[in-house]
């Protein structure tokens, strides 16, 4: 198991944690990520997070464009400017802080979304939607 994989969808507690789905923690130990890099999604509105060798790879991307050029200054602007990191408690669970809920909507409940490299954190209500409407689109196209 090296990727992430499904959605489940967790409460947050009353100090405002969450459990990461076991599955998923599986994949970050075998991986041996200890902090994750949290960015927001560059399309949805979901959280990002995976190891940091995300952020290397999108931080090579840039390093191979004019340092100076917009497509590098926009793609700095979103991977750096909406990009924290984050670590999970001893017991699996994530913080989830203003980043999170602002840029996403979350309340109380917390989809975690596999995207096979890296998961997203949803606003469960958002996530059903969209992957709703990313089957129609889908079907239709068939």
């Amino acid at each position: 198991m090296n990727r992430f994989l499904s959605h489940a969808t967790n409460r947050i507690d009353a100090k405002g944690r969450v459990s990461v789905p076991s599955m998923f923690r599986t994949v970050l130990a075998r991986a041996a990520v200890d902090e994750l890099y949290a960015w927001q999604d560059f399309v949805f509105p979901a959280v990002s997070m995976a190891g940091p060798d995300v952020l290397d790879r999108f931080e090579r991307m840039i390093g191979s464009q004019d340092p100076f050029s917009p497509e590098a200054n926009k793609m700095s602007l979103l991977i750096h400017g909406g990009g924290v990191f984050m670590k999970l408690d001893g017991e699996g669970r994530l913080l989830v802080t203003d980043f999170i809920r602002d840029f996403t909507g979350i309340t109380d409940r917390v989809t975690f979304a596999g995207r096979g490299d890296h998961f997203q954190l949803w606003e469960p209500t958002a996530f059903e939607e969209m992957q709703s409407q990313a089957r129609k689109e889908r079907t239709a196209a068939s």
